[in-house]
Parts: C-alpha cells; sequence; structure tokens
C-alpha cells in the first residue's frame, strides 16, 4: 500500500464535482468516479428529462444509472489517507518571499511555522509533529519560525543563547557560565524577558497616560481653535454693525448741520432780499425828487418855482429801514471750526478706544507657555502690585480687580480658573475657639528671600501672630477662605525695610489682631472682598 501512495496523486483519488478525496465514491458506466453525495445532487438540479451525463465527459444516461459505493477505491482511500496522503496545501502555504522555508519539505517548500534551536533547523506543520509526539523531540526548544538562528546559537559553544548576562550586557550559552562570565549576574532569557517587560509595561503605561493627556491637550485645544474662531467672527460682525451705525449717526449728523447751514442761508438771504427790495425802492425815489428839482433850479417862473419848492425841498425821513452794516467777509467760519474739532475730538477717542481694543484683543489667545515681561497684559503698564496666578500670568493687583468685577473668577488672558499664587514665606496655621471667638494662630519663621521676594538670597525676620473671627456661620465660612488664601501664600508677604533685616507683614486682607474689629458690621464683608478680588469664594 505505501507503494501505492507513491504511485497515485490527490487528483487520482478526488471527486470532479468538489474537488476533495472521494467520500463514499461510486462509479458510473463511463468509468469516472465521484462521491455519491456529489453526484446524487448533480442528477437532482435542474430538468434532466431522464437523460442523466456524466460531468467530466458528457456521456448520456437513459434512464438514470444505479449507484452503488465502490467499496474497493473507498477503501484504497481511507487507506492512503492514514499513510499521509492529503489534499494538496493551499498556495498561501508555501513559501514565498519573506518567508521562511521549512528544512524538510523537498521540491516546492512549506512556509517554516517553527525553528528548533536544538536542531537548528526550521519546520512546516506537517513536519514538525514529530516533535510534539515522539518523546525524543520533548526538551527540544521550539521559537517562532526565524530564518537567523545562527544570531541564536553562541558562535563559541554552538549552544543555544539561553542565559542573560547583566554584567556585559550579552546574550550566552551556559556553558559561557562556566567559562568567561564566571560569577557575572546572570538570569535566563525568560527571567530577563519578565523583567525587560515590567519595564517596558511602566514605560508603556506612561506613554498612554501621555498620549491621553496629549489627547485631552488636542481636544481642548481644539476646541479652543473652535471656540475662538467663532468668537473672532461673532465680534467681527458686532464691530461691522456697531461702525456700521457709528457711521450712520456721523451721516445723520452731517446731514443735520447741511441742513442746520442751509436753513440759516435762506433766512438770511430772505431777510437780505427784503432789505435789497426796500432800499432800491427808496433809492428810485430819490432819484426822481432828485430830478424835479434839477429841472425846477432851471425853471424861469419865479410864483411855479416857489410854490413847488417847498414841496420838494423837505429832507427825507429816516424811513423804516434799519440801519444796516454789511461785512465784507461774510461766512460760515465758525460752523466750520467747531466741525473740524469735533473731527479731531473724534479722532482722539478712537485713538484711545482703539488702544484698549488692541490690549483687549491681545489680551485673547491661546497660550501654551507664559513668557513673563515687564508689563501688565491688561494695562500695558509697568506692575503695580503684582499679583501672579496659578495659570502663571501675572496682573496688577488693580487691573485683577477690575477685571473679577467684569469677567468673574477667571484669568482675563487664558479665562482659567482663577487662583492667585502669593510669595509668603514657608510657615504653619492653625486655630482654635475660646469662648465667641475663632482665634487663628500664624508662625513663619525666619529665612531666606526667594525669587519672588524683593532681595533674593538675603534673610528675612518672621512673624508669630494671631488674628480673631467671630464664632458664627459667617465667620467660620471666612475661616476656610482664608486657610485656602494661606493655601496659595496669599496672607503674608516680604517687605523691604530700611537697614534692618527685610521682615514678613500682612498683605492687603483684613486681619483683627486684637479682637476688636471682627464683630463690627461689615468687617467680614471686607474680608471676603479682598479674598474674592484674588479669585477665592
Amino acid at each position: 500500500m505505501a507503494q501505492a501512495a507513491g504511485l497515485l496523486d490527490q487528483d487520482q483519488l478526488s471527486c470532479a464535482i468538489c474537488l476533495d478525496l472521494l467520500k463514499d465514491p461510486v462509479a458510473i458506466p463511463c468509468g469516472h468516479s465521484y462521491c455519491m453525495g456529489c453526484i446524487k445532487v448533480y442528477w437532482g438540479q435542474g430538468d434532466h428529462t431522464s437523460v442523466y451525463s456524466c460531468p467530466q465527459c458528457r456521456e448520456t444516461f437513459t434512464p438514470r444509472p444505479v449507484l452503488r459505493k465502490n467499496t474497493m477505491l473507498a477503501e484504497v482511500v481511507e487507506k492512503l489517507k492514514k499513510t499521509g496522503l492529503q489534499a494538496a496545501p493551499p498556495a498561501h502555504c508555501y513559501a514565498g518571499p519573506g518567508d521562511v522555508a521549512c528544512d524538510v519539505c523537498t521540491g516546492r517548500k512549506r512556509k517554516a511555522i517553527k525553528s528548533c534551536l536544538v536542531c537548528l533547523a526550521s519546520y512546516c506543520e506537517t513536519h514538525l509533529q514529530p516533535h510534539y509526539e515522539s518523546p525524543a523531540f520533548k526538551k527540544h526548544k521550539l521559537v517562532k519560525a526565524t530564518g537567523n538562528l545562527q544570531e541564536k546559537i553562541c558562535s563559541y559553544h554552538d549552544k543555544p543563547l539561553e542565559i542573560y548576562c547583566g554584567t556585559d550586557y550579552q546574550f550566552i550559552c551556559y556553558l559561557c557560565t562556566i567559562e568567561d562570565h564566571r560569577g557575572h549576574d546572570t538570569v535566563s532569557v525568560e527571567t530577563a524577558r519578565t523583567e525587560k517587560q515590567k519595564q517596558l509595561g511602566a514605560t508603556q503605561s506612561k506613554f498612554q497616560q501621555r498620549i491621553q493627556e496629549r489627547e485631552k491637550e488636542l481636544q481642548d485645544l481644539r476646541q479652543a481653535m473652535q471656540s475662538l474662531k467663532s468668537s473672532a467672527q461673532t465680534a467681527v460682525k458686532d464691530s461691522e454693525r456697531i461702525f456700521t451705525e457709528m457711521i450712520r449717526s456721523i451721516e445723520r449728523r452731517c446731514s443735520q448741520v447741511k441742513q442746520l447751514i442751509r436753513d440759516q442761508e435762506k433766512a438770511e438771504v430772505s431777510r437780505a432780499e427784503g432789505l435789497l427790495e426796500r432800499l432800491e425802492q427808496e433809492i428810485a425815489e430819490l432819484r426822481r425828487r432828485d430830478a424835479e428839482l434839477e429841472q425846477l433850479s432851471h425853471t424861469e417862473d419865479h410864483i411855479h418855482f416857489l410854490q413847488s419848492s417847498k414841496s420838494l425841498c423837505a429832507p427825507p425821513g429816516p424811513g423804516d429801514l434799519p440801519s444796516i452794516t454789511v461785512s465784507p467777509h461774510i461766512s460760515f467760519e465758525a460752523v466750520r471750526k467747531c466741525v473740524s474739532e469735533l473731527k479731531e475730538r473724534l479722532e482722539d477717542v478712537c485713538k484711545g478706544e482703539m488702544s484698549q481694543i488692541s490690549r483687549a484683543g491681545r489680551a485673547v489667545g491661546v497660550h501654551g507657555c507664559f513668557t513673563e515681561g515687564e508689563t501688565c497684559p491688561l494695562c500695558m503698564e509697568p506692575f503695580q502690585k503684582k499679583q501672579r496666578l496659578m495659570c502663571t500670568h501675572a496682573i496688577c493687583a488693580a487691573c485683577l480687580e477690575r477685571s473679577v468685577e467684569r469677567l468673574g473668577l477667571q484669568c482675563p488672558v487664558c479665562q482659567q480658573a482663577l487662583r492667585v499664587l502669593g510669595d509668603q514665606p514657608e510657615g504653619q496655621m492653625t486655630h482654635l475657639k475660646i469662648s465667641t471667638f475663632l482665634i487663628i494662630a500664624y508662625n513663619i519663621p525666619d529665612g531666606i528671600q526667594t525669587e519672588a521676594h524683593p532681595n533674593p538670597g538675603k534673610p528675612f525676620t518672621g512673624l508669630h501672630t494671631q488674628s480673631y473671627l467671630p464664632d458664627s456661620p459667617e465667620g467660620r465660612k471666612v475661616l476656610k477662605l482664608l486657610q485656602r488664601a494661606f493655601e496659595q501664600k496669599l496672607i503674608f508677604t516680604v517687605a523691604p525695610t530700611h537697614g534692618a533685616a527685610d521682615r514678613v507683614v500682612f498683605t492687603d486682607i483684613p486681619h483683627d489682631a486684637y479682637g476688636r474689629e471682627c464683630n463690627q458690621p461689615g468687617f467680614l464683608q471686607r474680608v471676603k472682598a479682598a479674598l474674592r478680588a484674588k479669585g477665592i469664594e
């Protein structure tokens, strides 16, 4: 039967319909063999009109042939299966470029799935079976198929590199441990892999955490950019609308001024035209009388002369016309001057407002890092009582207070939650209840000034003091706010002195050191207002 296995191939024992080894083989009258199930299904399909044909040679049969199992052929197929004749592997099972080929296969080699570090050979799935089934191969070391087996073998002893030397940072075989690497820090490659895996796991966790942080920052940045674009678009539209309204308002004022000038011009021209008409009439009357007098002066009739001269010689009266004084330079120069002054004032106002608009625009942005300058980002002037925020921005105390009133508890530069960070030296804050008071004890020991203080590197004198609050719901609330302010280093600061060492003093947050003010109306409100200006409420 083994000889038969060598003489037969798969095609001779395969069904032409399913292309697999014959199952319950039957032979039809033309001599071709098929699986019984396959030929029955083939002949059962469609309308054969009582005529049946062979799927290969197309010979027809009438009536339908009786199918009987070919027991001899079935036995041959079963025995050949047991002796190793299998269906041909698919094309992807064969080794291609870049694959590790089986070292046992002859002819077309299959793809190796494992390599043996003892045999120094690679095996496909079929030829690997002895390593799984035979006890002789149980101790062989199998690894994922690799084409560089020699790199995993000791070049001195031709043994597998199974040990890692932590002293020399290299892989060695067990014989190396008793020769060149005697007494070195050695572990098995599995142990070294486990340790390294832990390190890589920790590193990977950090990478993943960093990735998550960066992805969150990326998402926040994208949202900030989207918000910035939306805000900018809205600001552009609002600015266009406001400036359009301003232009229309100025145009209306221009029309009003022009109409005022035209109305005044019309009134004055109408008045002047009336005076002009009356003047022309008076001149005409005077010329008429002058002509009569001239004519009368030449008459020879003395009686007529005397009779007419009485009426003609009467001097002209002042009439109804007022005294007229005409300026040689009649103009609306005063109006033009007023309009010119209005233009200059508008330009001054626009310059001032544009400066504020520019500063407000610079205060809007996406900030990745902060580089401190010498000017406040709000007033653009040198810092006055600089207040440093937890977000690293610095702002004048007065500017910060106005910003809190206008924008609430957020940084006016980056819009983060407002938290002011002071320069208070390290110390302790405790409290206790005595009678109707909450007594706060502050202890700031002597120390050396830091970069945040007036004279870095020089010593300062500490402070041991106390402060009183009323033991009431409002007083206990203020106590919690003061604790937060102390944590943010806002209660005290270092003040320079003349001659003596600089010393610790209270900031502008009100405190009652003697228990005389804390119960006065408005004291707690002043404390809360000062704390709120620093972002604590």
